[in-house]
């Protein structure tokens, strides 16, 4: 009832994508100024918002897709604007406003979907569904797609630890970065996007 090659080569491809030591700057990026029991409830409110739209996907992805006419390559362009905003707003510190603080939960967006459940995430899981074989492939694809959310909410839980080292300043300093880094992997997304498109 499992395949040690199936789950190894899913969870290997979807640590890869979703990078949960790379989501560590990002999480206390747009986390940075709530009370830490609120930002250790946004970390399993990211993973598990996640873990529900993958699950959809890997369930009903193909049909969703066919259905809303919507092509592989157009799902990233989308994913990548939606990043670049979220970029934006932490290269020019408007996440620091108090206003956004208290009222936005980014542990839905951007954090849950697209930053961890991602066009790439989304299209590897639906390619895994459709290739295991039998009851065992499958079970080996869940175990592996639910072994990853268990370590991306680890890594996120545990970061919080960070904040108490690097203090106010740091977590400023985090946020620039993180805000550049964002609109690389954003521009990146686009950018392959366009070239699918183009290829297709």
């Amino acid at each position: 009832m499992f395949d040690a090659a199936v789950f190894g080569s899913l969870f290997l491809t979807l640590f890869v994508i979703m990078d949960p030591p790379g989501i560590t700057p990002i999480f206390l990026a747009l986390t940075s100024g709530r009370p830490v029991k609120v930002q250790r409830r946004m970390a399993w409110q990211a993973a598990l918002v996640a873990f529900g739209v993958i699950t959809v996907f890997g369930l009903f992805g193909q049909q969703i897709l066919g259905y809303l006419h919507v092509s592989t390559p157009a799902l990233m362009i989308a994913g990548g604007l939606l990043l670049l905003l979220v970029a934006l707003d932490l290269l020019t510190g408007k996440t620091d406003e108090p206003k956004q603080t208290k009222e936005v939960n980014v542990a839905l967006v951007p954090l849950g979907m697209p930053l961890l459940a991602g066009p790439g995430a989304i299209v590897s899981v639906i390619l895994a569904v459709q290739r295991a074989d039998g009851v065992t492939g499958q079970v080996s694809v869940w175990l592996a797609i639910a072994a990853m959310h268990v370590v991306l909410w680890l890594t996120m839980r545990y970061s919080l630890g960070i904040v108490r080292i690097i203090k106010e300043g740091g977590v400023v300093l985090v946020t620039r970065l993180s805000g550049m880094l964002l609109s690389a992997i954003a521009v990146q997304q686009i950018a392959n996007g366009v070239t699918q498109f183009i290829q297709g």
